[in-house]
């Protein structure tokens, strides 16, 4: 189960992650991300203390919504990763292409 919460639209759009997000939601929360930022584009900020779980088809969708937002100016952000979430995103080199916060 994933749980996708907005938590502010400005000055960016951030969004609390909670649970699992895979190959079974991660279209919805594309879709719910790109959706509200065609509305007010805004750089992308997800605070992931409680995500539990990710999977590959996750890693391309924040890629996806990183693409999205770089094209308009912005920045995607990611915040409080738990370690082992983290890790997939270094081994696969997307620190250097995304912001990741402690």
């Amino acid at each position: 189960m994933q749980e996708l919460t907005l938590l502010s639209r400005a000055p960016a759009l951030e969004y609390g992650l909670a649970g699992e997000l895979d190959s079974q939601n991660a279209d919805d929360f594309y879709a719910e991300v790109a959706g509200q930022f065609r509305i007010s584009p805004a750089p992308l900020v997800f605070d992931c203390a409680k995500l539990e779980f990710i999977d590959s088809t996750t890693l391309g969708t924040f890629v996806k919504l990183l693409k999205l937002a770089k094209e308009h100016g912005f920045t995607l952000t990611l915040r409080h990763l738990r370690p082992r979430l983290k890790k997939l995103f270094v081994i696969c080199a997307l620190d250097t292409i995304m912001e990741i916060e402690e």
